[in-house]
């Protein structure tokens, strides 16, 4: 008898695409780039919201935002248009105290992944989403508004265990 097993969705933010080009950060780097192998042979099922979009434009460096870009068009992904449900979503994130109107990117970027029935997202910013604090309001907003359980970790605990 065989299983069907779906992927995992998993939902990058700005900063996954940004760390393939942070020589500053070479050990963040290499982690990235590593992912980056399996997402580029399809191992997960990766979203992207236009958010991602409207960020990498804004990138000062014009060599790196065209770095950034050519990126992703090496791996297959679903792009998320925000809807007012993520918009009224990310307010709600503001609103219950877990992040400042000042990251309302951030709380697109975690809403376009939770309306999206994602599984995991996958960031490098330790500030704003990967933390204790929002990984906890947003357990208690997805429970409160019936939405999935969602997993919030940097790229690296995507990494597989050497063979």
């Amino acid at each position: 008898m065989s299983e069907i097993v779906s992927k995992i969705k998993v939902y990058l933010d700005t900063s996954v695409i940004s760390y393939l080009e942070q020589n500053d950060a070479p050990e963040q780097r290499d982690i990235t780039r590593e992912i980056w192998k399996s997402f580029k042979s399809g191992h997960y099922d990766i979203y992207i919201s236009d958010v991602v979009f409207r960020e990498i434009l804004k990138c000062s460096d014009e060599n790196k935002k065209q770095l950034l870009q050519q990126h992703l068009s090496e791996i297959p992904y679903t792009l998320v248009n925000v809807t007012d449900e993520m918009v009224a979503f990310a307010e709600h994130i503001i609103d219950f105290g877990i992040l400042k109107k000042k990251s309302f990117d951030d709380c697109q970027h975690i809403a376009a992944a939770i309306v999206s029935n994602c599984d995991f997202i996958v960031s490098w910013n330790f500030k704003h989403i990967v933390n204790v604090k929002t990984i906890k309001g947003i357990k208690i907003l997805t429970t409160m508004d019936g939405y999935k359980d969602i997993l919030i970790y940097p790229p690296s605990a995507l990494q597989e265990e050497e063979d």
